[in-house]
């Protein structure tokens, strides 16, 4: 029950927030149709079968059994359709298929950024309906309220969750009540089910019924995060939670709103709050003010979620990540993503203005990713569940129809805003993509001047070179090479210590490691030892304290008699096959402010050495 609760309060909060904005752009934004009494029920028709179709079916029932060790999202689905190990059976569909799910990545990014200022916003913007008074103070106070949302993220979603699970419980209750109300009024609104209604909405008005569609697909936003946050909570809890809870509450809401707008055509200016009694309008606002703030929750902890998963799969540079529960491995926290989208939410809210022109930025990102979510769902239902071709073509083909059809009508948002996403998107995307390739030629590079341990310990004993006293500790990635930074050091300083570790870190799948599995230590010959050192994702590597624990396992380890060799390589830019130039140089940035190894295993900075290397790519 609790995890449930706190799906509501972290996974549940941008999509349970569509109501504040998503029936009133069908009918009283840009592109909208008249109000009347078929096109309301044509419309919520299509609002009830686009979440029982895209949310219930495609992403709660298919999308989320694809689960990449408890993680979700876009990158996870991708890792599990075309899995790195299987990199050797590379063509050039697969190619454009992979860069295809790391641009649906970016595009997440760009929905990161306006969920959290038209949630907010839209919420805010009730205080309107009071009263023109507040006019003045929207703006100030929707930025106030998102630099106090970025401000606390640094203290988990988990703890998050369970502050704001019981808040939307009562905001879906309210949704609910407040629908419940509407239709007792109007009872005929009970037939949107029937999908006739949204069939007979295009036979006689097709363009502005497709076009229309482009506002219905408001209410799918944060569909998209529901599989990006399967991390935080699991999967289970996030399906009880909407099928008990978020659903029925979400329709009951659109309907009463229908039912208000089949009365009262001219309250499509704002359904959602006049269908409140004017008693209620003042707490309606604060608490649609509180479900904005915990609505934005759920593309923040997504766009964490999804920055993990990229350093993981070698798309991004490493950042520091705070890991903020030892239940969830998928509850961390990501300061340097936190900001940047703070900073551009507080833009989007000064340079749009309104809910209403946010709107028309939103939803071509979402639509595209959920495209491309539905393209990599085919190939991992062929590797994972051995589906025939056939199933997943009809499976695959059936939601691509509908997702085609919501992404052409977003495509006419395009030059209302909706450029602003697609922008993000591709800078993301070339930012990923080119950090993915740059590594790859760095370990190309890296791989022409490598030697395995086995043959440079037969050198050193067949020609023994000069040793000194203290111990040397060499990190590397693979126990079975040797060190660029070992085989640099004795190139340029002829001599070697007494004693050599070769030390490898490995993250294990669990919270924490028991300290008699901390560690493993093998001797070799020469002076030589090869040293394991095992963490839980929970716990921060300390390579100090690793090798104090070694005297117990009969290693002599003094740190004041110790040196740690790190090398770093410098990337130099050229005009030799690769990348382009351009790209190259933004690799070479990106690489100088990744986290350096010193501060990631808590190195002290005046034992370590670092032995620099050009490498051009």
């Amino acid at each position: 029950m609790g995890m449930v609760l706190g799906a509501l309060g972290v996974v549940y909060g941008d999509i349970g927030t569509s109501p504040l904005y998503a029936l009133r752009e069908c009918f009283h934004g840009p592109h909208a149709m008249l109000p009347t009494h078929d096109n309301v029920l044509g419309v919520l028709s299509l609002i009830f079968w686009s979440l029982l179709l895209i949310v219930s079916l495609k992403y709660l029932t298919f999308v989320m059994r694809a689960d990449n060790k408890g993680e979700g999202g876009i990158l996870a689905l991708l890792s599990l359709a075309f899995p790195e190990h299987r990199a050797a059976r590379r063509t050039v569909a697969r190619y454009w298929l992979v860069m295809l799910g790391v641009f649906g990545a970016g595009l997440l990014y760009g929905d990161g950024m306006i969920t959290p200022a038209i949630t907010v916003l839209g919420a805010v913007e009730g205080l309107s309906v009071a009263t023109a008074i507040f006019d003045p103070y929207i703006i100030p106070t929707a930025v106030v309220i998102l630099v106090a949302l970025f401000s606390v993220q640094r203290f988990g979603t988990g703890n998050m969750g369970r502050v704001f699970g019981p808040v939307m419980a009562v905001w879906f209750l309210s949704l609910a009540a407040l629908g419940v109300a509407g239709v007792v009024k109007a009872p005929e609104v009970i037939k949107a089910i029937n999908p006739l209604y949204a069939a007979r909405l295009f036979s006689v008005d097709f363009k502005t019924a497709f076009v229309v569609l482009g506002a219905v697909f408001l209410v799918l936003t944060g569909g998209e995060a529901l599989y990006a946050d399967m991390g935080h909570f699991g999967r289970r809890p996030i399906q009880r939670a909407w099928f008990v809870v978020v659903l029925p509450s979400l329709f009951l809401n659109y309907l009463g709103q229908g039912a208000l707008l089949l009365g009262n055509p001219e309250a499509a200016e704002n359904p959602f709050y006049l269908l409140a009694p004017s008693w209620a309008l003042y707490p309606l606002v604060g608490l649609a003010t509180a479900a904005a703030v915990i609505a934005s929750q759920a593309l923040i902890s997504g766009a964490f979620s999804l920055t993990m998963q990229a350093i993981q799969l070698g798309y991004s540079p490493r950042l520091q990540i705070d890991h903020t529960s030892s239940a969830e491995r998928g509850q961390i926290y990501v300061p340097q993503i936190n900001w940047a989208l703070m900073i551009a939410c507080i833009g989007l809210v000064v340079g749009f203005g309104s809910s209403s022109n946010l709107a028309a930025a939103y939803g071509i990102a979402v639509s595209l990713t959920m495209i491309i979510t539905t393209v990599l769902l085919y190939y991992a239902a062929r590797r994972l569940w051995r589906w025939g071709r056939a199933a997943c073509t009809l499976l695959c083909g059936f939601f691509l129809v509908i997702e085609f059809a919501f992404c052409g009508a977003n495509c006419v948002k395009i030059a209302h805003g909706g450029w602003f996403p697609l922008v993000m998107g591709a800078v993301i995307f070339t930012l990923m993509s080119t950090w993915k390739t740059g590594r790859g030629l760095l370990g190309l590079k890296l791989q022409k001047s490598s030697l395995p341990l086995d043959l440079f310990l037969a050198d050193v004993q067949a020609n023994p070179p000069v040793r000194v006293s203290g111990t040397s500790v060499f990190l590397s990635g693979n126990s079975g090479v040797t060190p660029l930074a070992l085989l640099h050091n004795l190139k340029h300083n002829k001599v070697l210590h007494q004693r050599v570790i070769v030390l490898t870190v490995v993250t294990e799948e669990v919270p924490h490691v028991p300290a008699a599995e901390r560690v493993e230590i093998k001797p070799l010959h020469s002076g030589f030892w090869r040293v394991l050192g095992r963490y839980g994702f929970m716990e921060d590597p300390h390579v100090p304290e690793l090798l104090e624990g070694c005297r117990a396992l009969g290693l002599e380890f003094n740190m004041e008699t110790t040196t740690f060799f790190l090398s770093r390589e410098t990337i130099i830019p050229t005009r030799s096959p690769g990348m382009a130039i351009w790209r190259e140089r933004l690799f070479a940035i990106l690489a100088r402010n990744a986290q350096p190894a010193t501060a990631f295993f808590r190195l002290p900075a005046n034992r370590v050495v670092e032995l620099g290397m050009q490498v051009e790519v």
